[in-house]
């Protein structure tokens, strides 16, 4: 008799997506391997790339079996976000934008929370943000609105299952994380906020996508 057992199942699925930023992604990724929670895997979607980053993300592929990458067409990254949901096999998927970073302790903080209160589904919150903190307003871009009224999709840690069940992200190409959020509040699913700031968010790249959302 053959015994077969489960595939282990990690606590985290990080999922990263990407467009055209080979100069910068290796930044993400080496703050995710300097994580002190080690229980995690890694989707990085590339969202139709035309330069060098699979040459530059590979060799992390092949270093650390917990990192995978996929690549399609350009789609925007609320269908990218849906593209690592169905490859991602963790309890909890969270996000980590190719030009941000994680502080050391930023798993293992939310771990600790997810695990106290077991009946979460969603847990958002505590970043640190470095450069400009107001963003295009998602319902009139020739607005912005400061960063405290907002949700900010990296922080997000979501059950996978609720994803699949709330049907993943929308394809808008901006907002797509307030429109989730919004969804979720109206489902009633159960959400908790965080400060603790362990989530660094670079506003000042060039190409960041709120920043270019802004119409002067």
């Amino acid at each position: 008799m053959i015994q077969v057992l489960p595939k282990e199942i990690p606590f985290f699925s990080v999922i990263i997506c990407t467009y055209n930023r080979a100069s910068i992604i290796e930044g993400a990724i080496q703050s995710l391997l300097a994580q002190s929670e080690h229980d995690w895997e890694a989707i990085i979607v590339d969202d139709g790339s035309t330069d060098d980053t699979f040459t530059v993300v590979q060799p992390y592929c092949i270093s650390d079996k917990r990192i995978r990458y996929c690549y399609h067409s350009n789609k925007g990254v609320g269908l990218s976000k849906n593209t690592g949901i169905l490859a991602a096999s963790g309890m909890f998927v969270t996000f980590l934008d190719s030009d941000d970073q994680y502080k050391e302790d930023h798993l293992q903080s939310r771990k600790e929370m997810l695990i106290a209160y077991p009946d979460l589904e969603m847990l958002h919150g505590g970043c640190e943000v470095n450069g400009d903190t107001f963003v295009a307003d998602k319902n009139d871009p020739t607005k912005k609105i400061s960063l405290d009224e907002c949700v900010i999709g990296g922080t997000f840690f979501i059950k996978r299952s609720t994803l699949i069940d709330m049907g993943g992200f929308s394809s808008l190409r901006y907002g797509d994380d307030a429109d989730f959020y919004e969804r979720a509040v109206k489902k009633g699913i159960f959400i908790a906020h965080t400060d603790y700031p362990s989530y660094i968010y670079n506003r000042d790249s060039e190409d960041s996508l709120c920043t270019n959302q802004f119409i002067g």
